[in-house]
Formats: C-alpha cells, sequence, structure tokens
C-alpha cells in the first residue's frame, strides 16, 4: 500500500508481453515488430515474458506467468481477448500498444480493464519508456539516456522528436511516456505518480486537452509542489464567446485561462517548440532560480545588450554587482572591462577573466543567475573558455546558462558543457527567454502555496437572502439579474431595466448627485431620456449607490466568466465605456486571498495608474482587494453565476465605489452528500475551515482540530523531530529523523478534494526572557486520508505526540477524519499497521475497525471500517 497505484504500469518488476509469435515476423503488426525490436535492444532489469494468445495451457499454467504489467500489441479485435487474458493472469496494469481504435472499441476496453481492475494505458498510445529500468515499452524510438527528466505527451509525433533532440544534447529521462487519446490512465493520473517519483526531479508536459478540470489541477498541483513542471498546450485560440452577454465574457478567452490555471497550479507554461526544448535543457541540469535577476557576462558589447533587451522585454531584472563585488573582481578582468550594469569583459576576456567573473557574480546576493555570452575571437579558444564555465559551476549554487555565439567553431565547446549539464544555447535571446520560464517556476509558487478558505475574514455576508434572489429569478425563467440596491446620499444612479445590458450606452447612469432634489430631477430625465432610446424596455425603477467625489478616481472593472473545463474566473482590468478597446484583463481561479487579489491587481496593465499618477493620489488598495474578495466569496458561495460585470468602479484614495453591474445566471447542478455547498463548481477545493473544532483535553484544556495548511510545515516538522524513535518508526516505517522537504511539503500543501489531514493544535503558555506569558502553537497530532484509486474507499495514517499519549488525542482525530471522509461520500476507510505496534492495533479495535494480517507483508496487520 506504501507504492504508487501506477507503479505496476510505470515501474514494473515483470511484463508479459502480448505481441504475435516472438521470432515469427508474419504473425505480427509493424507496430508489434517495433516493439519487439525496442524491448530486446537492452537488458530490462525485471522479468520479461512473450506469450501468444493463441498459445495453449491451462489456467494453472498462465496463473505461474503472472505479471505486473501487460504489453499488447495485437490488431484492434484480438486486444480485447489479450486483455481478458491479461485479467485471468493477475496483472494490475496494462499497456496498449497501437493506432486508429475508435471510440466505440476504446469504450469497450476500458470496460474489460475496469471489471478486472487493471490500469489502461491505452488503446491508441505509442507507449512509454522507463530509462533507469533499460524498459522500452514504446515505439517512439531508442531508448533514451536515464536523467532526471519525465516527459508527458499526448502526441506520438512529438515525442519522437523529443527523444531525438534529447540524444543529441545529452538531456536524460526518468520517463517518457505517450499518452495517445481515448486512454484510460490519463495525463493526470501520470503527473500524480511523479509527483511520488524519486526518479524525477522535474517534468514537462506536452498538452492538447484535459477531460476533468478538478483532476488535472489536483494532479498538477502535487507534482508542481514537489519539483518543476512546464506545460506545452497545443490548440490556442483567440478569445471571444459571440454569445456572451457581459464585458468579460466578450474579451476572455479559453486560452487565457488556461494561463491563470497553469499559473495558479505553480506550472511554468512555455508557448513553442523551442521553448520547450530551452526549458528541458535547464530542467535537466536541476537549475531551481530563486528569483528573476539575470546577470550577464560577456566578451562583446553587441550580444549582451541583444540579452539585456530581452531581460526587460519578458519582465526579468538585470543582475548587477554590489559596489563590493566590483571592487572585488576589477583586478582579476582587463583593463578596459565594464563591470557597472553588463559585465563586459571586452574582446581581451580569456577563460580566466570568465571563471572569476562568474565566481563573483555566483557569490553576489544580488544575482539569481548568471549567463555567459562567448563570441569567437581569432586568437582565442572557445574550447578553454568551455572548461572555465565547467570549473567555475562546480562551486556555484546558482543556474549558469551559456551561449556560444557562431556555430561551426563552436560545436566542440558546446559539446564540454553538454556534457557538464551546463544549458548552450545558441542566441542571447534563446538562453534568455530559458531562464525567464524557469524563473517564473518560483513566483508561481507562490501563487500554488495560497489555499484560502472560500469566505474571508471580512464581515460575513447574507449567503441565504443571495440565493433566494437568484432562485426568484430563475424561478421567472430570467438568467440577468436587476439591480435592487441602495445607498446613502452621495449617490450614482442607474436605471434598473432587465431589458438594457449596459446601462451607460442607454444614458442610464448619473454621477454626483448632492441630494434628494437632484436625485429627484435627475431620476425623471433618466427614465425619459431611456423610454426615448429603449422604448420597448420594462423600467422597474432605480438603483441608488453611495459614490465617492473621485475627480481624479481611476476606472476599473471586475468581472466573472466561466470557462469550460476549469469553470468560474474572477477577472480584473480597465474599466469604463472603452473596455473592449482597451482589453485590459487579468485572470485568477477562486478562491481569492488578500495576496491573490494583490497579484491579480498587478497582473494588470491599469495597475500603473494606480499608485500616484498624473497628479492624483494613489488609490485605496485595500478597498479595491475587498471588493476582489467579495466577488471571490460570491463565486464560492454561488454556482449558479455565470457571469459578470462590475463595471466601472470608481476607485481613488477614499475608497471604491461599484457604478454599474451586470450578472447573468443559470441552475446550478444539484449538490451532494446532504451538503448545501461542496464547491464542486471550482477547479480547486477551497481550505475547509467548516472542520475546526475546538475539544476538551482529558486532565484539562483543551486543543483545536483543524484542516491542515501551508503555514504549518515547521510545526509537523517540530512534531516529527521531537518524536520517540519508536513513534517514528512505527509511522514511517523508516529510522529517518525528521521529513525531507519535498515529503514536508507534500503532507502540508494537498488537495483538499481527494486526501484530507486533520491536524490537533495545543496552545502552550510559557514566560520569556523579559517575564512576559507568551503563547505557542504546536502541532500535537496529525490524522490524514488519502483517496485510494477506486474512489470509494481510503487509506488512513494517524500519529500523536509522545507526551500527549493516553489523553484521547487519537481517538478524537481518528474520529474526526473518519466524519471527513463519511461526508466526502467514501464507503471503507483502511490502514496498515505494523503487528508490533499493540497501542495502534488496541485503538484500532476500540473504534470497530476490523483487523487481519496483510496478505502481502506478513510484518503488518489490515485494519478496515467501514464509513
Amino acid at each position: 500500500m506504501d507504492k504508487h497505484y501506477l507503479s505496476s504500469l510505470l515501474s514494473p518488476e515483470s511484463i508479459v508481453v502480448f505481441a504475435g509469435q516472438s521470432g515469427d515476423a508474419a504473425s505480427q503488426t509493424p507496430l508489434a515488430a517495433s516493439l519487439h525490436a525496442a524491448l530486446r535492444a537492452q537488458r530490462y532489469v525485471g522479468k520479461l515474458y512473450f506469450l501468444d494468445i493463441h498459445t495453449s495451457g491451462t489456467l494453472g499454467d498462465l496463473a505461474q506467468s503472472r505479471a505486473d504489467l501487460a504489453i499488447i500489441a495485437l490488431p484492434p479485435d484480438e486486444v480485447g481477448p489479450a486483455l481478458e487474458l491479461a485479467a485471468r493472469m493477475a496483472c494490475r496494469s496494462a499497456l496498449v500498444v497501437g493506432s486508429g481504435i475508435g471510440a466505440a472499441k476504446a469504450a469497450e476496453l476500458k470496460q474489460i480493464a475496469r471489471r478486472a481492475g487493471i490500469n489502461l494505458l491505452g488503446p491508441n498510445s505509442m507507449g512509454f519508456q522507463r530509462p533507469p529500468l533499460q524498459l522500452n515499452a514504446s515505439v517512439v524510438g531508442p531508448l533514451a539516456k536515464a536523467g532526471p527528466l519525465a516527459l508527458v505527451s499526448q502526441s506520438g509525433a512529438l515525442t519522437s522528436s523529443m527523444l531525438d533532440w534529447a540524444a543529441a544534447n545529452a538531456v536524460g529521462f526518468s520517463l517518457v511516456a505517450s499518452i495517445g487519446r481515448s486512454t484510460a490512465v490519463d495525463i493526470a493520473q501520470v503527473l500524480d505518480f511523479l509527483a511520488h517519483d524519486a526518479q524525477t526531479q522535474s517534468v514537462i508536459v506536452y498538452l492538447e486537452g484535459i477531460s476533468s478540470a478538478r483532476h488535472f489541477m489536483s494532479a498538477l498541483r502535487s507534482a508542481a509542489i514537489a519539483k518543476p513542471v512546464v506545460v506545452l498546450k497545443s490548440g490556442r485560440k483567440r478569445a471571444g464567446n459571440e454569445a456572451a452577454q457581459t464585458h468579460s465574457g466578450a474579451i476572455v478567452g479559453s486560452d487565457e485561462v488556461f494561463d491563470a490555471a497553469l499559473r495558479r497550479a505553480g506550472a511554468v507554461r512555455v508557448r513553442s517548440f523551442v521553448e520547450l526544448f530551452s526549458a528541458a535543457k535547464c530542467l535537466a541540469s536541476r537549475y531551481r532560480p530563486v528569483g528573476r535577476r539575470l546577470a550577464i557576462v560577456t566578451n562583446g558589447g553587441g550580444p549582451g545588450v541583444l540579452a539585456a533587451d530581452w531581460v526587460s522585454e519578458i519582465d526579468l531584472q538585470l543582475g548587477k554587482l554590489s559596489t563590493e563585488s566590483i571592487a572585488a573582481l576589477r583586478p582579476l578582468v582587463p583593463e578596459h572591462a565594464s563591470l557597472a550594469n553588463l559585465l563586459d569583459l571586452s574582446e581581451d576576456a580569456g577563460p580566466e577573466h570568465y571563471k572569476a567573473a562568474i565566481e563573483a557574480a555566483g557569490k553576489d546576493g544580488t544575482i539569481d543567475g548568471v549567463l555567459a555570452i562567448h563570441s569567437p575571437k581569432v586568437r582565442g579558444d572557445v574550447e578553454q573558455v568551455a572548461q572555465a564555465l565547467v570549473e567555475a559551476k562546480r562551486s556555484m549554487g546558482k543556474p549558469l546558462l551559456t551561449c556560444m555565439m557562431g556555430d561551426a567553431s563552436v560545436g566542440a565547446s558546446r559539446t564540454i558543457l553538454n556534457d557538464a549539464a551546463i544549458p548552450s544555447f545558441r542566441t542571447p535571446e534563446a538562453a534568455v527567454g530559458a531562464f525567464g520560464n524557469i524563473a517564473s517556476y518560483y513566483r508561481n509558487q507562490l501563487l500554488l502555496q495560497q489555499t484560502p478558505a472560500p469566505l474571508s475574514t471580512l464581515a460575513k455576508p447574507d449567503i441565504e437572502a443571495a440565493r433566494l434572489i437568484i432562485e426568484s429569478v430563475l424561478a421567472e425563467r430570467r438568467k440577468v439579474l436587476t439591480e435592487m440596491e441602495s445607498k446613502a446620499l452621495l449617490v450614482a444612479l442607474k436605471i434598473d431595466s432587465p431589458d438594457i445590458s449596459h446601462k451607460s450606452d442607454a444614458g442610464g447612469v448619473a454621477l454626483n448627485i448632492l441630494n434628494g432634489t437632484g436625485a429627484r430631477d435627475t431620476y425623471s430625465d433618466m427614465v425619459e431620456r431611456v423610454k426615448r432610446l429603449h422604448p420597448e424596455a420594462r423600467i422597474n425603477g432605480v438603483t441608488v449607490q453611495k459614490m465617492a467625489p473621485a475627480l481624479r478616481g481611476r476606472e476599473i472593472y471586475i468581472g466573472l466568466v466561466t470557462d469550460d473545463p476549469f469553470g468560474p474566473i474572477i477577472v480584473f482590468g480597465a474599466g469604463g465605456t472603452m473596455i473592449e478597446l482597451l482589453n485590459d484583463r487579468a485572470m485568477e481561479l477562486p478562491p481569492l486571498n488578500q495576496f491573490l487579489a494583490r497579484r491579480l491587481i498587478e497582473r494588470s496593465r491599469v495597475a500603473e495608474t494606480l499608485g500616484e499618477w498624473r497628479g492624483a493620489g494613489a488609490v485605496d488598495m485595500e478597498a479595491l482587494e475587498k471588493v476582489l474578495l467579495r466577488v471571490s466569496e460570491m463565486v464560492c458561495e454561488l454556482p449558479q453565476l455565470r457571469e459578470m460585470d462590475i463595471n466601472p468602479i470608481i476607485v481613488d484614495e477614499s475608497g471604491a465605489v461599484a457604478v454599474d453591474a451586470r450578472i447573468v445566471i443559470e441552475s446550478a447542478a444539484q449538490m451532494v452528500s446532504g451538503r448545501s455547498n461542496n464547491y464542486n463548481h471550482l477547479a480547486i477545493l477551497p481550505y475547509p475551515a467548516r472542520h475546526e473544532q475546538a475539544w476538551p483535553m482529558r486532565g484539562g484544556g483543551q486543543y483545536i482540530v483543524r484542516p491542515i495548511h501551508t503555514n504549518d510545515a515547521s510545526m509537523l516538522q517540530d512534531l516529527v523531530q521531537n518524536l520517540s524513535p519508536e513513534s517514528r518508526y512505527f509511522r514511517f516505517v523508516s529510522s529517518m529523523r525528521e521529513l525531507p522537504p519535498s515529503m514536508l511539503a507534500r503532507f502540508t500543501l494537498i488537495d483538499y478534494d481527494r486526501e484530507m489531514a486533520l491536524v490537533a493544535v495545543f496552545k502552550e503558555r510559557s514566560a520569556a526572557s523579559s517575564g512576559e506569558i507568551v503563547e505557542t502553537e504546536r502541532i500535537i497530532g496529525v490524522s490524514r486520508y488519502v483517496t485510494n484509486l477506486d474512489q470509494s474507499s481510503c487509506e488512513f495514517s494517524l500519529v500523536v505526540a509522545d507526551d500527549f499519549a493516553g489523553k484521547g488525542l487519537g481517538s478524537r482525530l481518528m474520529e474526526s477524519i473518519m466524519d471527513v471522509a463519511r461526508e466526502k461520500g467514501l464507503s471503507e476507510i483502511e490502514g496498515l499497521v505494523l503487528a508490533k505496534n499493540p497501542g495502534m492495533l488496541k485503538l484500532m479495535k476500540s473504534l470497530g475497525f476490523t483487523v487481519k494480517p496483510y496478505v502481502d507483508d506478513r510484518d503488518f496487520m489490515l485494519v478496515t471500517h467501514t464509513l
């Protein structure tokens, strides 16, 4: 149960192959012949059998040939029988290599696999490679070199091209998987496997489409928290839903939404095949940039300036040496070298000068990465320069990228750099772009670590009243809401007509009404004007809203669009009557917190005008963020929302006022699990704050049980470090003294849709050196479950601090985690307990668990409980 459920597929210990008769080419399809050659070209580290489905033999004979994985490369009408045969041999996974199998046949094969409990990669897959196992179960080319990079692709042709390029650039892979279309095991499941794969340090993905946004985001977030993930997606299309009823719906496109989704998942997107190659070079070198300040070392001004221009173009920063670093480097470089901005070492630069400059940049805290550019000189030795770069890299903890300008004279130097796993590029722009793509991984990680609750810390909104309004509108078979709010004396009047989409176009907005008389006169004029322009419109009345004077206010808009498949998306940008012409939009997936709201604002073009601008004071940014948080709350709690414009919102130093709004709704899917909102309409599940509860401690005091959060990492590490060796072994079946960083990240940043971890938090009081009593929080126990592949059961784990044993904490944590699993709709919870752990076994029996030996390992007991 410790292994990932796809281990039998992607890390099999034994394989049976159905691909015609071994040694008889006439009985093999062209793909089968290629597969035979690929499998035999190297010695697979496990057991490999070749069987013919037409062979004679009893079921007893087949049982002797049981394997983890069945590989099938047969004509379409023979694939089903081969899959049935694999099921009888107790194969847990199957790979169907081929193409051209239609949707009906694919559905039939998936049904066979589902019935037999087989993980099916295929049909229409080109297979996979697992270089560390010397396994080439593919027809995409020779086995790749082993390395830390994983490639997952929905295109067999692109996979072949990528492998061909990798062979020439000394790039190695931990896994290469060509998923194909109509496959049962999808790209999200492979990403989930790679998130836990120790052989994989980084991942590149070629994507054509996804079937489930929630599952894709869940797996992508799980992978990206542990290792960099770079995605190339095809099928980009210009935005624009011509049938949209709001400005937001008209100017936002699915490709921009995909960008927002990848950012929030902590992944990096590239937009071309060339960029994907560049990113692969950096990832294969295991680079982990922590910022965007790139220093440029060059022996020619022209290439250096080109690189610096591209640094500015893609929103990086030119890394500059500190005054102290310049003073230390000056005696070590040529007399005419310039060190103020670019590190231009002049045409006299030799290998020793490059080495000194790169080492100086590597030690400088104001620099995050270094690009070394070399232009060939008549008397220069390019290979010695390359060797100097290799030597300098050994002492660097930062990314080093290189650009060896030219072609014929620099081939050998590029080979030296490739052999040392130093990325080498042919142009300065390509090198800078590669650093920019990987550096954005760090920025996106900050977004990934945000797990807001559906409701912010603002005053609680009246959700039930909002639902009543929506239900009444839907009952009238309308989709466009009217406005029925009023606020204060300083007002903005708007026509309240369900038939007029944009009120300012119809003369339905009036500003700066100062008193009741002005409001009455403006109302009369406005109704008359709108009746003249839209005689067919139903005018229900007016909506009155408070408005700041805003003489120098900026007009912005906040909107909502609903994307297929990612669901609701919050949009921010410049507003007013020219919104579509300005075409300013930044997007984020809900839910939001203040950090995400601020980053959303910063990504818009209008953000440049929100500070002190052309004589106007800086706007009240906090007020603007509160509007975004309120919109996020609406989106989370009201799944019926489909489109929304709040445009314009006039914002200045005194606050923000919404002048016009438009909302489109539709009936939402029925809720499940008996709860009023499961947030199934969101691509990212919010932090489940509803599970927080206070409990009395046996012997006095109390503790809080709540879902784990990313901020709990240090407290969780303290819990593990302070466990006794026996307790640590009972929990992790390991002698490790602390959690590795990747495991710590995976335990604290979880996807609440497929797993849950509840922590017991206790507040300890102690006296500071000043004598003041201070309270510190401490995690004293954790219970956790992870949903199994069958989506109906889950596996649990439990640990309690040694000094809190015997206080009822274990029982409470187990009962609480079982309640969450029950609410999720799971039917069974199970776990493995060491047979030598009597305390845990006693607790399980007291909670009603069934305890029996675990057949795969007699050192463990399997405990199960029906939910």
